[in-house]
């Protein structure tokens, strides 16, 4: 039966709703009278040609759909569930090519292979280097004499250099990567002014740049990841376009999650000051699990339906597209005591912000928290009195929760 306290035509991606908050209260009717509702659409609005899908709230099902990709497809139409109304579908069918959007078994040859630069003795190395980055930003922005940006000068920056660090991309460079990437997914901001054309330019020239680290590491191989993944082919190594989109999903996921993942935790932090004064006394080891649940900086991934099945006590059908509402499943009382407090001693943690489980966990998690843990590490020591000058101002995405400006003062 549907839910009285929704408004007519409520759309959790709708990117006007997303640009002002996260829909945690309709979530929660969501998940107390209809956990898996259909969400009627007009054809097209999302770049598909179909009415609708089906948003999951709920933790258990979320978990479910991204555990069993032999009945929800990540390929069919892929992850994102909503591309601007303008995207012709030969776009989106290129995007299968990323690792994000393959179904076993092409995407277990490649996760294989990239599962290489990604093990716990390569973020190990990486460490001492990254915690040297990440004193040296916090020192940089506390230089600066009044209130900054916290999101340009703190939290986009490690998350940029420790992929460059991983994968051997100049620090030079890195400016590039940056703005590459952030114009694939503000397409949905009319402050960028950023078009479909513009966002697939900027992705092309992510691929082009990786493929071209790939020929150079080829003809002369390198100790790092690069080499690892690519420079014997025959030996089950990526090609170089498979490098291409690999990099083009570091760039995503590897970037823009972690950044927002900061943020989110910043700001958390400086509104919740007795969590800022616990953190900064005893820096509990389950700090970074929290943020990343708090934060959720993927609001939703979509699956296909390959076939008919029950799913939430209703019926999907084949072809159907399914919303996996993360920041719900997040939120899900079900499995979180009070879920709507931000504790940084929460233990257990079974959130969803690195995915539901299944093939598409994060490849990345540990980077990731190594990452948060070191960056507020670093502010704790450098800026314990850090306060807010301005209220975030929010990136108007359909599927990501991200902040563009976070205000801030450390005098």
């Amino acid at each position: 039966m549907p839910c009285p306290a929704l408004p007519d035509g409520f759309d959790p991606t709708d990117p006007d709703l997303l640009h002002h908050r996260v829909t945690l209260p309709e979530f929660a009717e969501l998940r107390r009278t209809e956990p898996v509702r259909w969400i009627p659409q007009p054809r097209g609005v999302a770049g598909f040609a179909d009415t609708g899908y089906w948003a999951v709230t709920r933790h258990a099902d979320v978990r479910y759909v991204s555990t069993h990709p032999e009945l929800f497809s990540s390929s069919l139409n892929t992850a994102i569930i909503r591309f601007n109304e303008h995207i012709e579908r030969d776009a989106i069918d290129a995007q299968r090519l990323i690792l994000l959007n393959m179904d076993p078994p092409e995407h277990t040859r490649v996760r294989q292979i990239v599962q290489r630069g990604f093990t716990p003795r390569s973020i190990r190395a990486l460490e001492e280097r990254l915690r040297a980055r990440a004193e040296a930003i916090v020192a940089g922005a506390r230089a600066r004499p009044g209130p900054f940006d916290f999101v340009t000068e703190v939290a986009c920056e490690l998350p940029l250099q420790a992929i460059a660090e991983l994968i051997g991309v100049p620090q030079e460079d890195r400016s590039k990567i940056f703005d590459w990437s952030n114009k694939m997914i503000a397409y949905d901001d009319p402050e960028y002014a950023i078009t479909e054309e513009i966002g697939r330019e900027s992705a092309t020239e992510i691929i082009a740049y990786a493929m071209n680290m790939a020929a150079e590491r080829k003809r002369c191989p390198a100790r790092d990841i690069v080499t690892t993944l690519v420079a014997a082919e025959d030996e089950g190594n990526l090609n170089s376009d498979e490098f291409g989109f690999f990099v083009l999903m570091l760039a995503v996921a590897g970037n823009e999650t972690t950044r927002n993942a900061i943020t989110h935790g910043m700001h958390a932090f400086l509104t919740h000051p007795g969590q800022w004064d616990l953190f900064r006394r005893e820096r509990p080891a389950t700090t970074a699990e929290e943020i990343v649940r708090w934060a959720t900086p993927v609001n939703a991934f979509q699956r296909t339906a390959t076939q008919d099945t029950e799913l939430g006590g209703v019926l999907v059908r084949k072809g159907d597209r399914v919303g996996l509402f993360y920041a719900s499943a997040n939120h899900d009382p079900e499995v979180f005591t009070d879920p709507d407090s931000f504790d940084i001693t929460r233990d257990p943690n079974p959130h969803l912000g690195f995915g539901g489980g299944g093939p598409h966990y994060c490849l990345g998690k540990s980077l990731a928290v190594l990452e948060i843990d070191l960056i507020f590490n670093a502010v704790a020591d450098a800026m314990p009195g850090l306060h807010l000058t301005d209220p975030p101002r929010r990136l108007r995405s359909a599927w990501i929760n991200g902040v563009k400006e976070l205000r801030v003062s450390h005098g």
